[in-house]
């Protein structure tokens, strides 16, 4: 019996903390103004949560920057150049500010070929300048190749079958090297380069100013580890002079990338790029003919991360919008209630005033009859 008791006024204490009492079915009004509301908020909850279960399913790409505190290791430079030269009249190399000479301990290669491209490799160049044009006017499609890991831009040319038919009047050289994390240059001028006494010299094979022809095309030209699909600023990029003194200037600036996407990550360097061409007159001892890149290293380091909305977040924004909607569609509604009643009982005491006096008339018209009588 103790128990029970027990049992009895222990569940009696729990229903009155209850705070959520409930209505019996039985007390309950529907009504067509409720149902109309409950209708609209039902559409409105589906309308809202279909966008942000949308807006769920979207990432972001977020970009920060840090120090760049890797400065002991190597950075490798990938290059693919052809010059329309013979490889017997010219000669590549790069120099850094420490004074080492790292073109010719790399693996530079030069490859007899001809100038002109085919048609598939013309097709190539122009859809690789078509994409480099719109990435320097949108910046959204930039984000949209990071989010696909640059998948369908084809950025990997095929290998190139060279034709004895056409005859070999230009040199690829192509390869990577292994350089020193400071600024320098790197050129392509006349001659051969060696290392000399008193300094370092290109060793020309002719004296005959008429072979020389620096016009290029760069199909590669980027820093850091290869990585399928990214796209350089120098890509695809090709200048064409009909003189034979002329030079071409790259000034570049190179900066460390970290790129952490859903579909892929790695680590790479990017690069802004700027073109500068003269003339040459062939009066100053100091000018020379080539093709000449200069780079520097910046100390900052890019950090790009692809982001999205977490599921502890969505499941919150959800669970407001459910609750919001029907909070406020509940307080409409009884405010609407409210001033509907409020308009209906102040036409209500017109009516009866009005039924009073038609209902009193007749008998103020029988009172002269009974005096009469």
């Amino acid at each position: 019996m103790r128990r029970r008791f027990i049992r009895k006024v222990s569940a009696s204490i729990i229903k009155e903390l209850d705070a959520f009492p409930k209505v019996p079915d039985a007390c309950v009004q529907t009504s067509i103004s409720g149902g109309t509301v409950s209708l609209l908020a039902f559409t409105l909850i589906a309308i809202l949560a279909i966008g942000e279960f949308s807006y769920f399913q979207e990432s972001w790409i977020k970009y920060s920057y840090q120090v760049d505190t890797d400065i002991s290791s190597k950075l490798q430079v990938n290059l693919d150049i052809t010059v329309a030269m013979k490889c017997e009249y010219i000669g590549a190399d790069m120099i850094d500010q420490t004074e080492a000479r790292v073109g010719e301990s790399g693996d530079l290669q030069y490859e007899p070929t001809y100038f002109e491209l085919l048609s598939k490799e013309k097709a190539w160049q122009r859809m690789m300048q078509n994409i480099r044009q719109q990435l320097n006017k949108e910046h959204n499609m930039l984000e949209s190749l990071i989010k696909s890991s640059f998948n369908g831009t084809a950025a990997t040319k095929s290998p190139r079958v060279v034709d004895s038919t056409y005859p070999l009047n230009a040199c690829r050289i192509h390869g990577s090297m292994k350089l020193n994390k400071v600024a320098g240059n790197f050129h392509i001028l006349a001659g051969k380069p060696y290392d000399l006494p008193f300094g370092h010299a290109h060793v020309l094979a002719t004296n005959d100013p008429q072979v020389y022809n620096f016009s290029h095309r760069i199909d590669h030209l980027s820093f850091g580890e290869p990585s399928p699909g990214l796209i350089h600023p120098l890509d695809g990029s090709e200048k064409i002079t009909e003189t034979n003194m002329y030079t071409f200037q790259y000034f570049l600036v190179v900066v460390a990338t970290e790129i952490n996407t859903y579909k892929f990550s790695t680590n790479t360097h990017q690069y802004s790029v700027t073109e500068k061409e003269k003339k040459l007159t062939g009066q100053k001892r100091h000018e020379i003919p080539g093709i000449l890149l200069k780079y520097d290293i910046n100390s900052i380091k890019i950090l790009i991360s692809e982001e999205g909305m977490p599921t502890g977040q969505f499941l919150i924004r959800l669970y407001g919008i459910i609750g919001g909607i029907f909070s406020t569609a509940g307080l409409l509604h009884n405010i609407c209630g409210f001033i509907i009643n409020l308009l209906c009982c102040q036409c209500k005491p017109r009516e009866q005033v009005q039924s009073m006096k038609t209902t009193k008339a007749p008998l103020s018209s029988m009172r002269p009859n009974r005096e009469f009588k």
